[in-house]
């Protein structure tokens, strides 16, 4: 999102070829800033152009074909900057309004910018405000909360299994919870004059709070922490304003939090329970702080596989990303931390991210790229945020199509959209759906605004009508007043973002409580066992615990009779701790030592980081064995020579990335290649050419190629960790001795070379440049370009081995009736006719739409020797007229049994789920054919098949 504000280099000008200007006009980098002319420029530019766009609708039918997905008012509009200072009150409007006669003048020169062969198929723009959805009767609480108590005797015990919230097809209603929020929100704003309301939708600038995004108290006040309780010298009640803060790893720039697994970790779980629960603990520290609105989930796709920010997203396929999304949004506000779903939308590269035109088409976006979006709005997220990039030519936080038309009419979206942070390039976004600029300036520290005083001139002058303006601010309240941040309890913000060492302004509140176990366990439940030649693993006695996590708790249970290991060696840097502790670079930008976090915006600082040598030592202790270690990448003779006659040697290896500021051993946030660093190729070659049983750990923030060493036969045993958080060394340790036995399955593909992936980083252009990024795969991201160019990778999506077997057996696919209303039925009877559906408000979330419709029952047998969990899987194969790729999925759960023992699973599915997007009829419609259904082990180990009934 943004960078630290040590690392800012902001030249006096842009140096930039005058062919370029164009480009550079309409998104200049937000660490380049504008001359004094180029201010001046603009300005003037916009005073002629804002009349653009301001009248008439755009018929949402004529929206017919995949090549008009184009919304085109930003490409006429260009930014038009104002200085501005502290929030705006009514002494401050001094300046003579715009009027009319200044804005009616085009200009002769300029052309609208567009990066492709996709042309604007109008220059209007339909405004949406808050649409009225529907209210469904909720079905179950949408909030609930694991269960504490222990299972006797349930692997592996240090949480139990509660049984698993519901899936995402049945949506709980929010209806009440919204229409009582916009009630309060409508009333609260009647006592702000407008320059207030235009203040409680522009963020006051950068470093100009205690978050790195803040919204000012209305009444303004200087008072750094205002209550609800207070009374303005005007007699009206204060409202507070919003702390808004990074990230989705934890509370970013503060002290005593805890960094939690890596979305990327989360999605490998596959493990609702687990992931609502990581939300829901987030959602308390945030809110332990005083944040009102945590800058997460993430959940942009990983579409490349170099991907800068994968590992803050959920993985490589919609499904599983949404279900983690709905999840995450659930448990953060059931915190009480309002969620903001990003980036919106296309942003899957950090190369030219703010420079960039991602080239979509409109069935595309709406199967592969919104859904986790569509989701989080089902879940209940109080706002979104768009992104830097451009889609189809114009930027995401100018793009009426969609902000208006899709988030907020299609999906029936109740909160707001904010930009990411100078991701705001003019003052009609507002009129295109932007409701907050973030941080509220034009570039950092310019104090210069394209809100502020210009938006109230251009509501006063009639350019943009105040309801609009109503409708941002009742939608920003309306998220306050949901989460029940009105309330007199809810904290005052007790850390500051940018001045970390002002006692005064830092009260060091501890916001950890115990859930350092939430974290250990949702590391152990989200490694991945890739291989296990020899029955390498698990080290030690073999036996896991069946009480806790605890170090004192007594194994009770052997997984193998076979002694432990006498000697072990680790091998490798990331073993061990950093030279200066795991914080030693701003935002995690560099690599050194044990990685348990990408870097960028979306991290945390460590309070501790457990890493694999602590972990293991204590268990060593435990088992009499012998450790030696070796923290070094590249003294191969060295690392060869101390593997040689041990038991085992353990090497790990990774792969780092994050966000585009940050520049690490030649990474501009995307990695430059999928090869394991500091020469980790070569390092468990070394190794594994002197010791037969050579156990490779993967730290990484995705797939590495593993080619090199992944045949050698020394290699028994491979585990993916990611990243794992503040208890990473002690999950690792569960996993490789046996405490957890590993149900982690894989959120993406592992490819035998790069270019097996269907999609690959777009690069070139030059400074100025906006590039193209055309998204020609379209529907077959990941696996799914896997099966359709039947491609064999190396490690399949979803696949996950385990220290025990099982077996399915019994599909029986059946329909199941649930009620639903008489005009329901009617649409229910055309969808089974193949009738897309009507373009009706929040029509995507249709209850109708995704209440469970069919279910799939089988058994699941344990057949090996050792209790443990398994994750059935769940594939669609559409019929071949649908165009759909070869396998998708669409259901999955968790499931743990015994030795020996059997279970039933049902999986649901929704009308939704065997929905295809009908683009030229802009609806959701049933393919004709026959639907089949496979039950997996993974994308490609099918155990069953069935059909969808007729």
């Amino acid at each position: 999102m943004l960078p630290e504000p040590n690392q800012l280099n902001l030249p006096s000008s842009p140096s930039l070829p005058v062919t370029s200007w164009k480009a550079t006009k309409m998104g200049i980098r937000p660490n380049s800033r504008p001359t004094g002319f180029q201010l001046l420029l603009e300005l003037l530019l916009v005073l002629s152009f804002v009349n653009v766009g301001l009248v008439g609708a755009q018929d949402i039918s004529s929206v017919a074909s995949e090549s008009s997905f184009v919304s085109s008012l930003s490409e006429s509009v260009v930014p038009e900057p104002t200085f501005s200072g502290p929030p705006i009150t009514e002494s401050t409007l001094s300046s003579p309004p715009v009027t009319e006669s200044t804005l009616s003048s085009p200009s002769p020169t300029e052309e609208p910018v567009t990066t492709s062969a996709l042309e604007p198929t109008s220059t209007t723009v339909r405004i949406v405000t808050r649409t009225t959805i529907p209210i469904e009767p909720a079905t179950f609480s949408p909030f609930p909360i694991p269960s504490e108590t222990p299972i006797p005797g349930a692997f592996p015990a240090s949480k139990p299994k509660s049984p698993p919230p519901p899936d995402s097809s049945e949506i709980p209603s929010f209806g009440a919870a919204w229409q009582e929020a916009y009630q309060k929100a409508k009333e609260k704003i009647t006592t702000f004059t407008l320059a207030e309301k235009v203040n409680v939708t522009t963020g006051v600038g950068w470093m100009g709070g205690r978050c790195v995004g803040n919204i000012p108290p209305i009444p303004y006040t200087s008072n750094p922490n205002p209550k609800v309780t207070d009374k303005a010298p005007d007699g009206r009640d204060q409202w507070p304003g919003l702390c808004l803060e990074d990230s989705p790893l934890g509370v970013r720039f503060a002290d005593y939090v805890t960094s939690f697994p890596a979305g990327i970790n989360a999605a490998a779980s596959w493990n609702r329970r687990l992931i609502r629960k990581r939300g829901l603990l987030m959602g308390r520290e945030f809110k332990g702080k005083g944040v009102n609105v945590a800058l997460g989930p993430a959940m942009n796709m990983a579409r490349v596989a170099e991907g800068g920010r994968n590992w803050e997203g959920f993985g490589g396929d919609p499904f599983l990303a949404g279900e983690a999304a709905y999840e995450t949004v659930l448990g953060l506000q059931e915190g009480g931390t309002q969620a903001c779903a990003k980036h919106l939308l296309d942003n899957e590269q950090e190369y030219k991210r703010t420079m960039s035109s991602s080239e979509v088409d409109d069935r595309t976006e709406h199967e592969v790229y919104l859904p986790p979006f569509l989701k989080s709005v089902m879940a209940g997220a109080t706002s979104i945020m768009c992104s830097y990039n451009l889609i189809n030519g114009t930027y995401a936080c100018e793009n009426s199509r969609i902000m208006n038309e899709v988030v907020k009419e299609e999906f029936g979206f109740q909160g707001y959209i904010l930009s990411d942070w100078q991701a705001h390039h003019s003052t009609m976004a507002a009129i295109t759906g932007l409701d907050m600029s973030m941080p509220g300036d034009v570039y950092f520290n310019s104090n210069t605004s394209y809100w502020r005083e210009v938006l109230v001139a251009f509501v006063e002058n009639g350019t943009i009508p105040e309801s609009r303006v109503d409708d941002m601010v009742t939608r920003i309240l309306a998220g306050w007043y949901l989460l029940e941040q009105d309330s007199p309890s809810f904290p005052g913000v007790s850390f500051d973002a940018f001045r970390p060492d002002d006692e005064t302004l830092n009260e060091h509140i501890d916001v950890q409580d115990d859930h350092y176990k939430l974290v250990r366990e949702l590391g152990a439940a989200s490694i991945v066992l890739l291989k296990n030649e020899r029955d390498s693993l698990p080290l030690g006695s073999r036996s896991y615990n069946t009480g806790s996590f605890d170090d004192e708790a007594i194994r009770t249970q052997t997984l193998v009779a076979k002694e432990a290991e006498r000697n072990i060696v680790l091998i490798g840097s990331g073993a061990g701790g950093g030279r200066a502790g795991p914080n030693q670079f701003p935002d995690h930008g560099g690599s050194d030592g044990h990685l348990a976090s990408g870097w960028g915006s979306g991290t945390a600082n460590f309070t501790y980081l457990v890493t694999p040598l602590d972990a293991i030592q204590r268990r060593a202790r435990e088992d009499r064995t012998s450790v030696s270690w070796l923290l070094d990448d590249f003294d191969l003779p060295r690392a060869g020579n101390m593997a040689r006659f041990q038991s085992a040697a353990l090497v790990f290896i990774s792969a780092d990335s994050g966000e585009e500021y940050i520049n690490v051993d030649g990474n501009q946030g995307d990695r430059k290649n999928l090869t394991a660093w500091h020469g980790g190729d070569d390092l468990v070659l070394a190794v594994a050419e002197q010791n037969n049983n050579t156990i490779v750990v993967v730290n990484s923030v995705g797939p590495i190629i593993m080619e090199p060493w992944i045949e050698h036969p020394n290699v028994t045993a491979v585990v993916w960790a990611g990243l794992l958080g503040t208890e990473s060394g002690n999950a690792i340790a569960d996993v490789l001795y046996g405490s957890w036995n590993p149900s982690g399955r894989l959120p993406y593909t592992i490819a035998k070379a790069p270019e097996d992936y269907s999609a690959q980083r777009s690069l070139g252009g030059g400074p100025g440049d906006i590039i193209a990024i055309p998204y020609d795969e379209g529907l077959e991201i990941d696996y799914r370009g896997f099966d359709a160019r039947n491609i064999t990778p190396r490690y399949e999506f979803g696949f996950g081995l385990s220290y025990t077997t099982f077996e399915y057996s019994g599909l029986a696919v059946r329909r199941i009736y649930g009620a639903v209303s008489s005009s329901d039925g009617d649409l229910v009877a055309a969808w089974e006719r193949g009738e897309a559906t009507p373009q009706l408000p929040g029509i995507s979330r249709a209850f109708w739409l995704h209440q469970p419709t069919y279910e799939a029952t089988f058994t699941v047998t344990n057949t090996g020797p050792v209790y443990g969990g398994d994750i059935p899987q769940l594939y669609i194969h559409f019929p071949d007229s649908a165009g759909e790729p070869p396998s998708v999925l669409k259901g999955f759960t968790d499931t743990e049994i015994g030795p020996g023992e059997s279970k039933q699973v049902t999986i649901t599915l929704s009308r939704y789920d065997l929905s295809i997007w009908d683009a030229e009829k802009q609806g959701w419609r049933k393919p004709e054919g026959t639907i089949g259904v496979s039950i997996a082990r993974s994308s490609r180990n099918i155990k069953l098949r069935g059909t969808i009934p007729n």
